[in-house]
């Protein structure tokens, strides 16, 4: 009994530690995390940002380069209909169908050399935002710190959808 209380125990401090850390890390300012200078953020930024959580495929709190690529092969793949090496337009719906994130970082964004078409290396070999953006230690992995540092950025971001604005102090006309 006296061996489960130490290991409680010990988790338990642990865990407060991880979470003294995590908190302490939401309250870096937001100008310090971007790189290009004060807090604004991209919209594809900020759609990076807000996905890069949901791309740690083994679940150890770190969301590394090669998860990411792992991810975006897949969806690379999936959308790569002949295996022909690159995707044209139609086909990169099928990629907004699955992660309706590229409806923001669009055909346009991946298709680097202009020639029309998204090649597998221009899909999955390039920058992805996110690691630009909080990736400090430039290791290829974002740690649970990094990524709410990333949540801190997204607080200041304006919403991408919801109502226009003023909504609420228009009239109606012949009022």
């Amino acid at each position: 009994m006296k061996n489960k209380s130490a290991g409680l125990a010990r988790s338990l401090a642990i865990s407060a530690a991880a979470l003294a850390v995590v908190l302490g890390g939401c309250s870096n300012g937001v100008s310090s995390l971007n790189p290009f200078g004060g807090s604004g953020v991209s919209d594809v930024e900020t759609v990076f940002l807000a996905a890069a959580g949901s791309w740690d495929r083994n679940h150890d709190g770190i969301v590394t380069c090669d998860e990411w690529k792992a991810y975006a092969g897949e969806l690379f793949d999936s959308a790569d209909a002949g295996h022909k090496g690159f995707i044209s337009t139609d086909e990169f719906a099928t990629i907004i169908k699955t992660d309706r994130m590229f409806e923001t970082a669009d055909f346009k964004y991946w298709d680097a050399n202009r020639d029309g078409k998204v090649t597998r290396a221009e899909f999955v070999d390039r920058q992805n935002p996110a690691f630009a953006l909080l990736d400090k230690k430039k290791e290829c992995a974002l740690t649970s710190t990094e990524l709410a540092g990333g949540r801190n950025l997204l607080v200041q971001k304006k919403p991408l959808v919801g109502p226009p604005p003023d909504t609420q102090t228009q009239t109606r006309p012949g009022r």
